[in-house]
């Protein structure tokens, strides 16, 4: 039986640069794009002046982009939604910053207070809508960068609509 342990056999890996990954400027798989997006959550500093709230429609603001990915800030006062819809080809993070927002799914209804975050494939199919008394503020990661956002027949009462990230 051999008793060399796996650092006896290998040695410290802080000591073969080679080996160690280097890291990575922008994020390049699901769990670091929820990364970026708590990162961004906890700075407040880096969003929350920028906010503006638009009674006539949803106020967005492209807050950063990354080869490959853009991230947007949205906020929405109460009763405004973003209609059925999916993102095309672009796979995407949601976070809610401030507020509480109301997600509609083929699947139900869930609601997301700041802090929630939802990651959703391509053609995932959503309905977004503030159905608090608050404004709300939420942050959306797309990658591929967002080109397009088909709108579906919504399966309740008409909503407001606009090709705007959502």
């Amino acid at each position: 039986m051999n008793s060399d342990s796996d650092l006896q056999i290998a040695g410290d890996i802080l000591e073969v640069q080679h080996l160690l990954q280097p890291a990575r400027e922008h994020p390049s798989t699901v769990s670091e794009f929820v990364g970026l997006a708590r990162s961004i959550a906890a700075d407040r500093a880096r969003w929350a002046d920028i906010v503006r709230y638009d009674s006539a429609s949803r106020w967005y603001h492209r807050l950063h982009q990354g080869p490959g990915y853009e991230v947007w800030l949205l906020s929405w006062v109460p009763g405004q939604g973003s209609g059925r819809h999916d993102h095309g080809l672009s796979a995407g993070v949601l976070t809610v910053l401030e507020g509480e927002l109301t997600e509609h799914t083929e699947r139900g209804t869930r609601s997301l207070g700041a802090g929630a975050q939802r990651s959703f494939a391509p053609g995932y199919v959503h309905e977004v809508v503030n159905d608090s008394l608050e404004p709300a503020v939420s942050l959306h990661i797309y990658y591929p960068g967002l080109t397009e956002m088909p709108m579906h027949p919504s399966q309740s009462a008409p909503t407001a609509v606009g090709a705007v990230p959502a």
